[in-house]
């Protein structure tokens, strides 16, 4: 969808530097080029120089009228999500990120386009006929270039329920309509932990947090303000690169400066973080954050050995002293690519129970709901193969004995940060007594424990 309201602005802020929008089919085909997705087996300088290493998903894509810049752009479940969001100022010298605005009203955009389209990826008859109402759901979400509602899924495709005008001068564009009951508040604190663990001296395990709160608050009245906070505990590691939703009407400044891109100081603001906010009708993310947490939560080693036709394999998992052990879920899957199924396995486990999957080239190692006292699990084990079939997986980066056991666990009332949201210092200047429910959970993402007896996909390596 291209807004020429916005084309214009962007060509009066930029002036004789104005890069313009090229078509859809020459954007598309410069962004797959920028993507690496298409001629990627060509080394060209801008793009592929190791001099520019891209940190983020907001992209230079290099057109023949110029670099449209930034393009913001990522993947999600075999689709590309972009969007190129106006910058209100100058872009000769390009400004920071963090003071582009447009960059977070256009990840919202994106994230609530991925929210809406995602669940029915499976079904091509589903994604077909939802990518077609989406033409008519951005109309309500993003009449002008704006966006005013990024909750894509609580949109009406059949413009029943479009306000022309609302009801109240005072009541915001993204408030779509009034809510009439005892007013209650839901807000849910999600963090999600990625690692990358090589049991090795001479290579760093790395690991990040990134966290969102979601809200949902029924509150009568056309513009009901409700200032939330959130707490960490103390000593707790500070939150950085914070995101606010646009219906956030003020916060601190010093919050949106900490960035995990730069080393903490003493003088780095930790919180409380205070977000007054007119809330929308629907669901939505307050806001979103990372954290430069000191351990991940669960340590492991992983070694496999190739002896002849078998595998020998042992894991151990020790979840540290400062998680709570209470699981809704936890498992360690071990998948083996590039081999037939499994002929022949002998194991031993000093907790929970081991599982082989039904194309067996899968081990899935049930740990549970809690670790025992000692907080330390192993697995051993030799496994030996049939012939290999087409329907076994592959994977050209774990070939021979790169391999990997990948964690998938859920903590219910819980944070890695420590963060939380105080119900007591919920303000809500409504009439009535709201009711008010905070819950908080911590999930695993990409959590992955390399086998450190051979060679591993690195991310960062120490340099002596």
């Amino acid at each position: 969808r291209r807004y020429p309201t916005v084309e214009i602005r962007a060509e009066t802020f930029n002036g004789s530097t104005h890069v313009p929008v090229p078509s859809d089919s020459a954007f598309l085909k410069a962004l797959l080029f920028e993507l690496r997705l298409v001629d990627d087996h060509i080394f060209v300088e801008h793009r592929d120089t190791c001099t520019r290493i891209n940190h983020s998903s907001v992209y230079s894509v290099r057109t023949e009228g110029g670099d449209l810049w930034p393009v913001l752009a990522f993947q999600k479940s075999g689709l590309i999500y972009a969007c190129l969001p106006l910058v209100e100022e100058t872009l000769e010298p390009r400004p920071p990120l963090l003071t582009v605005s447009g960059l977070s009203q256009g990840l919202a955009l994106l994230l609530g386009i991925v929210d809406y389209i995602s669940p029915s990826r499976k079904n091509e008859a589903e994604m077909s006929a939802k990518i077609s109402q989406l033409r008519n759901l951005l109309i309500q979400a993003c009449p002008l270039g704006t966006p005013l509602n990024t909750n894509i899924r609580s949109l009406n495709s059949l413009f029943d329920d479009i306000q022309e005008m609302p009801t109240d001068e005072n009541q915001p564009a993204w408030r779509s309509s009034t809510y009439k009951g005892k007013p209650q508040v839901n807000v849910c604190i999600t963090e999600k932990v990625k690692s990358k663990q090589y049991d090795k001296r001479d290579v760093v395990d790395t690991w990040q947090v990134y966290g969102a709160v979601n809200c949902k608050c029924d509150i009568e009245g056309s513009a009901p303000n409700v200032t939330l906070s959130l707490n960490l505990p103390t000593n707790g590691p500070p939150l950085q690169d914070i995101v606010v939703h646009h219906c956030v009407t003020s916060v601190d400044p010093a919050m949106l400066m900490s960035s995990s891109v730069e080393p903490l100081d003493d003088s780095v603001y930790n919180g409380p973080y205070k977000f007054p906010f007119v809330p929308p009708s629907d669901s939505f993310n307050l806001c979103y954050y990372t954290s430069q947490v000191p351990v991940p939560p669960i340590l492991g080693g992983y070694q496999l050995i190739e002896e002849g036709s078998q595998l020998k394999i042992t894991v151990n998992l020790k979840l540290h002293e400062s998680i709570k052990n209470s699981f809704e879920y936890c498992e360690a899957r071990i998948p083996f690519f590039n081999r037939g199924p499994i002929a022949q396995l002998e194991y031993k486990v000093s907790y929970g129970q081991l599982d082989l999957s039904r194309e067996k080239s899968l081990l899935v190692w049930v740990i549970g709901q809690k670790f025992p006292k000692s907080l330390e699990v192993s697995l051993t084990g030799t496994v030996s193969f049939g012939t290999a079939g087409k329907e076994h997986p592959t994977d050209y980066v774990c070939t021979g004995t790169t391999a990997y056991v990948k964690l998938y666990f859920r903590i219910p009332d819980f944070t890695l940060t420590g963060c939380y949201v105080d119900q007591h210092s919920i303000q809500i200047f409504a009439p009535g007594k709201p009711k008010i429910t905070a819950s908080r959970e911590l999930i695993s993402s990409d959590y992955y424990i390399w086998n450190s007896k051979a060679p591993a996909p690195m991310v960062y390596k120490t340099l002596f």
